[in-house]
């Protein structure tokens, strides 16, 4: 695909996801390109990778700012790099209804869990000492409810007797990063196509 959608990811730790979604362009003609890691944590690693893959980075810590002022230096950074599309790639800080007003429809979430079950922190315990048969990842929309939006792609993992939250999450993991690319190839390819030539335009106003 000539044209692509321009992505920024967000992440605030290991970047395992951003990987994921880099390394996709190896086995796919992808429809969106990451032109921007963005980090509320400046020394997460993720960063590291990020540059590994040849996408530019900005990192500013979050501490002792306000919440909507912090997303709006974001937000500043994403339009400097003329991003389409957000992808939240372990980005473990709330945003504000503002930042998701301003891309609304533009932002996608993993979440590990098979939404809307387990939504929030600790899904692995939380799902084992409910007793269930499988768990899971989701990919979904950004809303201003917690892990609330519409869900575009799920991949469902067994539980096992001897499971803990630590070798569940392990197995959870590589779903995610199956699924998390071909989710976002699949939701740049039809936004282009519905928007096309008007998408870059659209976020300027």
């Amino acid at each position: 695909m000539a044209d692509k959608v321009r992505v920024g990811v967000m992440l605030s730790g290991r970047g395992s996801n951003m990987q994921a979604l880099a390394q996709y362009k190896r086995i796919a003609d992808p429809a969106f390109e990451i032109v921007l890691a963005a980090s509320n944590v400046p020394e997460a690693r993720g960063l590291v990778l990020a540059r590994r893959f040849g996408i530019k980075t900005w990192a500013m810590s979050h501490v002792g700012r306000d919440r909507a002022e912090f997303d709006r230096l974001v937000t500043d950074e994403l339009r400097r790099h003329e991003v389409e599309v957000v992808a939240l790639a372990g980005y473990m800080r709330l945003l504000s209804p503002d930042f998701i007003r301003a891309w609304q429809g533009r932002i996608l979430n993993i979440h590990p869990s098979l939404l809307p079950a387990y939504k929030g922190l600790d899904t692995h315990r939380r799902a084992l000492l409910a007793g269930e048969d499988y768990a899971g990842c989701s990919v979904h929309l950004v809303t201003e409810e917690l892990d609330d939006g519409p869900v575009i792609a799920q991949s469902r993992v067994k539980i096992r007797g001897r499971d803990t939250p630590e070798s569940l999450a392990a197995r959870v993991l590589e779903e995610e990063h199956r699924i998390y690319p071909q989710a976002l190839d699949s939701f740049c390819r039809a936004l282009w196509e519905a928007d096309q030539p008007t998408i870059s335009s659209a976020l300027k106003k």
